[in-house]
Parts: C-alpha cells; structure tokens; sequence
C-alpha cells in the first residue's frame, strides 16, 4: 500500500535498535490540528489514518476531522481502522483457517498458485476454548485433563498445526499454555509494531528491503474481553468472527469516530483493597454514567500507583460497564511490565522511543487531554467489594453484605403462585356435555438438597454458599487476586 503523505508526516526514527520510518503526529500540529488536545486513543486512531492515507480507503478530509474532533458532536463521522493484528481463539479461529483453505482449493481450481493465498494482517491463534474439567483437587488433574484434549481435539489440532505451517503471518499458541487475553498481554503484544513498509501486506515482494516502519500495536479479537489488552496502552476490542476474517484478509474495520469518556483516577488504593474491589468500583460508576458504545480513557496522577495487572483486570471488564474499551495510555508501569514479562530489551527501547516522539507517552507533567464527558475516583475510597446477585454492576460493600443478602434472598426464593383454576368453554360448551375445571395439583418445593463432600453427609439450602469458580480470565493476569482466589479455595 502506497501511502500518499499529503500531510508531509512520513520521518525517520533512530533507536538503539535501528532506524524506522514513522507518520509524526506533530506534523499534523504544524499544519494548525490541535492534536495535541485528543484523547490518547484517538491519538492512535489518528496514526493508523495518517500512515494509511492513499486518497481512496483514507482521504486527507477523514484525517482532519479527526484531528478536529468535537467531544460534544453525535459521532457521524466514520473511518476505517486498520488493526495491526488479529488475535483469535480456537472456537472461531477453526472456521477461518478453514475458509482460507477452502480459498486456496478455489485458487488451484482456476488454475492460479494456492499459496498465494495467505493472511494480509498477522494472525495469531490462541488454543484455550477446548478444555474440558474431567478430574480436578488432585496433583494430575492438570496433566489428566490435558490428555483428554489431545484425545478428543486430535484432528482440530492437527488442522491448525499445518495451518502455521501453510500460511504465512499465521501463527498457532499450543494448547494448556493460557488463556488468550492473558497470552496475549503476557507474550505476544508488542505495544509498538513493526513492519516492512508498513505495508498492509507484510509479505509484498515490493516492500522487502525498504526502512521498515514502527507504529502503534492494534488488534481485533474474537472475543469480548479482548479489551484486557487495553491495561498495557494497546487499542483493541472485540468483534465477530466474520469481521476479524474480513480483517485478515485486509478489509478495515468500518466504524464511527467514537465518543471518549475520561476516566480521573487520583490518589492510591487503600491497604486491603484488590483490583476485584477497584473494578467493581468503576464498573458501578461507569454503568450509572452510560459509556455503551464509547471509549473510556483513564487519566490522571492515580494511574501511576496501579501496577499494570489491575490496569490489565479494570480492562478486561469493559464489556461489563458497556464502553467499547478501557484504555489506560503507556506509561513508564508499562515499560517495567514488559521488561518483568522478558520483552527484548531492545523492543522495550523502541516502545519508549516511539511513544515518547509521538506524544503517545504518559506523564505527569503531560497537559490533559479534552473528553466528551468525565469521571472522577478517589482510589482511597475503594472498600472491599463483593457484586451481585445477579450482574456485576451490583456492586456490595463488605460491611453492608449481611444487610444485603437477607433483602436480597426473599427475593429470589418467592413462593409460588397459586395456579388460576382453568375452565373448558370452548366452542363446544353449548352442545351440552360437562363442562371441566381443571386446577393443578400444588406444586412440591424442595427445601434442601442431600449431598457428600469429602466424605461428608451435607444438606444444601437456600442461602448456602458455595464456590462454582473461583477464578476467570478477567484476573488471570492478577497474581495478587490469584493469591486470593488460592486461599479462599483452601478455606
């Protein structure tokens, strides 16, 4: 893809690790854009429209209205996006290396080269959907289970082991490694990308050999909770398996300048408080405000004090409060959480290099950005939490919990109605005959349930707690509330 530079951003960056091309973001400054006010993820967005502009798919009008982005304006404007990368798991990716196989038989058909026939954007692959819980509490429970889906997965896996094997820019994460979210924020996000030309086709002949270039990591996933990924300072989110397929295939996602909700984040979270009880927190908050649909950027001098697995689980968790995604900008937390995870040091000089040169980098001497509308948290207010009944915007204090489940456990144990008696007057009524009343026999309510555990005779009632889970993939990342979770298993 030729991109046409109208804007004169296309420059040069030194790193210790080479020099790469770059679309300069003050470049559109210099032309009177007041970039510079944005949110940062629309900061991003802008570079995916200025390295892509090619007067067709992005024209220069799309990039300045963009730039001049009116918080208060009913999103109407659309782009096209351009993620860097798709991320699948296997219960969707299956279907896609399927339907690139089938594009390759129709290739051979017609008599052209099947192996042209590949992915335009990297495609990565996470195998996590095809566990299934046989044995568990004992010390070969994992590699049981482990076997078992080998067993019943064989030619599944088989079919993605010479898909990476066929397909360039396909790659394949094995089985009973993790996780796709935690995968991916553990391994194989880069935060910055690089590429030959940034060329939408990684593998066009045309484009080897030229001054590769650095950009902002962004990805589409096949699941909701992609936006776990948002914690680390890269854009991305979920979508359906027809669009992550489109997108692999090189068509952008078509989507409307979106509105961006700022997020303040001030202070330092008490001693006893957990990412759990902070997410709770923003999810009752953002929920009550109404950010369906919208970005949701958090700022401001709090977010130095999360580590970046409570940034990670707060992200994780936008499709609860209804945003699009949780983003929270790089910042030096994400230049030491990916040294801690064993980046190359040389990837971790070119993410600061980059993000620093493109005002993409936090700090707190950096002015704020404008929003469509704020939100403000004091992490010293955060209490221990706990969410429910039923949705996780119900959010709890600890010390109200007693109060709370007896208002809340009438109510979901409501004696049955009594059954309205049923009389046969149909049409045949006047034709003479009985005429019947048919009332149902009074339904039987169980009070309790028998079971064993551990060798012991135990009676189930209402209100008795029991754990179905103790953990889930919005704190798989989190050691702390993993930690929690262990004990609270081992109580």
């Amino acid at each position: 893809m030729t991109t046409s530079n109208s804007f004169g951003a296309r420059a040069p960056l030194k790193t210790a690790g080479g020099t790469f091309e770059i679309f300069r973001l003050d470049a559109l400054e210099r032309r009177g854009l007041p970039v510079a006010r944005l949110p940062y993820s629309l900061r991003i967005l802008l570079e995916n429209l200025l390295r892509r502009e090619d007067g067709r798919t992005v024209a220069p009008a799309e990039i300045e209205r963009l730039a001049r982005w009116d918080p208060k304006k009913t999103p109407d404007d659309e782009i096209a996006f351009m993620p860097a990368r798709v991320l699948m798991q296997d219960f969707t990716g299956v279907p896609a290396v399927v339907d690139l196989a089938a594009m390759r038989d129709a290739m051979q058909g017609m008599g052209g080269d099947p192996k042209q026939v590949n992915p335009l954007l990297p495609a990565e692959l996470v195998i996590d959907h095809s566990v299934i819980v046989d044995e568990f509490g004992t010390p070969t429970a994992f590699q049981v289970n482990a076997d078992l889906e080998f067993q019943r997965n064989r030619e599944r896996y088989a079919l993605l082991r010479w898909a990476q094997r066929t397909f360039q820019g396909f790659r394949v994460v094995p089985p009973d490694t993790g996780i796709v979210h935690q995968v991916n924020l553990e391994y194989l996000a880069r935060v910055v990308f690089t590429g030959p030309g940034g060329s939408a086709d990684a593998t066009s002949p045309s484009r080897q050999g030229s001054m590769p270039q650095a950009y902002p990591d962004t990805l589409v996933g096949t699941d909701s909770h992609t936006t776990m990924i948002n914690g680390l300072g890269v854009l991305g989110w979920g979508v359906g398996g027809i669009e992550a397929e489109a997108a692999m295939l090189g068509q952008p996602v078509s989507m409307l300048i979106p509105q961006v909700v700022g997020f303040r984040l001030i202070g330092k979270l008490s001693e006893g408080a957990t990412a759990t009880d902070l997410v709770l927190t923003v999810t009752e908050m953002l929920r009550k405000k109404g950010v369906v649909g919208k970005f949701v950027e958090f700022y401001g001098p709090g977010i130095a004090t999360l580590p970046l697995a409570d940034r990670a689980t707060i992200g994780n968790m936008a499709p609860e409060y209804g945003a699009t995604v949780g983003i929270f900008p790089v910042d030096q937390e994400t230049l030491r959480y990916l040294e801690f995870t064993g980046r190359p040091k040389e990837q971790v000089q070119l993410v600061e290099a980059y993000m620093k040169e493109q005002g993409l980098f936090h700090s707190g001497a950096a002015a704020e950005p404008v929003y469509a509308d704020t939100v403000s948290l004091d992490l010293a207010t955060v209490e221990p939490s706990l969410a429910g009944p039923r949705r996780p915007q119900d959010r709890v204090s600890l010390r109200d919990l007693p109060r709370n489940f007896h208002l809340a456990l009438p109510a979901l144990v409501k004696p049955t109605s009594p059954i309205a008696p049923v009389v046969n007057s149909g049409p045949w009524e006047a034709e003479g005959g009985n005429v019947a009343t048919a009332v149902d026999a009074p339904p039987r309510r169980r009070t309790h349930i028998d079971l064993q555990l551990d060798g012991v005779d135990c009676k189930l009632r209402h209100g008795s707690v029991v754990i179905a889970a103790i953990t889930s993939c919005t704190n798989t990342s989190n050691p702390s509330v993993m930690i929690a979770a262990g004990l609270v298993a081992k109580k």
